[in-house]
């Protein structure tokens, strides 16, 4: 019998860290499905993209997004985590014209993990180049990366490729 319970208790631990393991890999669509910075039309946008760095001109400040970090933390249910182990990220990047300090398309990002912001980063750095070049419609890249960027991650870059280091997270505090 207490073999019974202990196979239960480790199939039931299993099943949950799964689960939690899958937690924060997209954003929670109801709280932050992204949203596009309105100013920027796609004739600016074209005009744009080229120029280095020209996403901080609309990039809000670290003051901002640490604040809406604490504040989103504790609305993702992680109360209790280390602030530096997630990034304050753009759901649609500045450079895919995201909207800046919309929290509609800012959440907390887990550095951590398998689709960690680094492989997130990885992504936008690829999209963001299509489109500027014209192979893919910046709506189109809006909308893959908003809805799910780890497919628009496969899509692009490919399901077995890993081209970021992963970021260990220290225990404790």
């Amino acid at each position: 019998m207490s073999d019974c319970v202990a196979a239960f208790v480790l199939a039931t631990v299993a099943a949950c860290w799964t689960v939690a393991s899958l937690a924060g890999e997209l954003p929670d669509r109801k709280m932050t499905p992204g949203s596009i910075n309105a100013i920027i039309s796609e004739q600016q946008y074209r005009a744009q993209c080229h120029a280095k760095g020209w996403t901080r001109l609309y990039r809000p400040s670290v003051s901002f997004t640490n604040s809406l970090k604490k504040l989103q933390m504790k609305e993702y249910g992680y109360p209790l985590a280390r602030i530096r182990d997630y990034e304050e990220d753009h759901v649609v990047p500045l450079c895919l014209a995201g909207a800046p300090q919309d929290p509609a398309n800012l959440w907390p990002q887990p550095r951590f993990g398998e689709w960690s912001a680094d492989r997130k980063d990885t992504l936008e750095a690829k999209l963001c180049r299509l489109v500027c070049d014209g192979r893919v419609p910046l709506a189109e890249a809006q909308r893959e990366i908003a809805t799910d960027w780890i497919a628009a991650y496969r899509k692009y870059i490919g399901a077995g490729s890993r081209k970021t280091a992963s970021h260990k997270v220290r225990s404790g505090p």
